[in-house]
């Protein structure tokens, strides 16, 4: 277990991407079935991660850093982009329109490397730095969700 908030947070971006490239294999594997529960399982973890995000890490740090709203409202814009693609994601799955599906996660992939990088590189680290005696509450909360 980890005591960092931005760890915690990085973790569970990569699992995010692990589960999302598992998708990728079973679209190349033409297996539908076992696509649709990869993209059920990607699809909740991206969302929880957001929720997250939203529900307890942004409104902490806009609390004690309130110029910190316009960097955390422009991840929650970006959120709100991802969720529209994951939708469209699992629409496409249920046509089993490969196409369809992999055009989706193509783009899902870069919006979401170039997200993460933006959190890891900026907003974690101005979490760590802000919330620094909050930190076990916070993460306490964070794993609980």
């Amino acid at each position: 277990m980890t005591d960092s908030i931005a760890t915690y947070m990085t973790d569970d971006h990569q699992r995010c991407d692990h589960l999302l490239a598992a998708c990728e294999r079973a679209i190349s594997n033409g297996n539908w079935t076992r696509l649709a529960e990869q993209a059920t399982e990607f699809s909740k973890a991206l969302i929880d991660h957001f929720d997250m995000e939203e529900q307890i890490l942004f409104p902490e740090l806009v609390a004690v850093s309130p110029w910190a709203s316009g960097p955390t409202g422009m991840m929650t814009m970006e959120h709100g982009q991802m969720r529209s693609l994951v939708e469209e994601f699992s629409e496409a799955v249920g046509a089993q329109d490969a196409d369809a599906c992999l055009g989706i996660l193509e783009t899902l992939h870069l919006l979401i490397q170039q997200h993460n990088s933006k959190e890891e590189g900026i907003l974690y680290p101005m979490a760590e730095e802000n919330l620094a005696d909050q930190t076990p509450d916070i993460l306490t909360r964070l794993q609980a969700a």
